[in-house]
């Protein structure tokens, strides 16, 4: 894992501590969009190296994003045809 990996992983694992919202404390620490950001996190999610490194981590970030998936597909609207 790179170094920028390694520091996303950490930054998520405290988020909640940084003042302000999220997406300005990315900006300010990793210089990146949120959208690239979350890209970044979304290969992370799934890749075995930072599963090894923090299990726990992933594993909440995982149901995060399912979770979240979940619902998305919940609310959208349905198509007949």
């Amino acid at each position: 894992m790179t170094a920028r990996e390694l520091e996303i992983l950490e930054f998520e694992s405290h988020w909640r501590r940084h003042v302000g919202a999220k997406e300005a404390a990315i900006r300010d620490r990793f210089s990146l969009s949120p959208t690239r950001y979350y890209q970044l996190l979304g290969a992370l999610i799934d890749s075995p190296f930072a599963l090894a490194h923090d299990p726990m981590l992933i594993k909440r970030l995982q149901r995060t994003r399912d979770a979240r998936l979940a619902a998305r597909g919940a609310s959208a609207p349905r198509h007949e045809g």
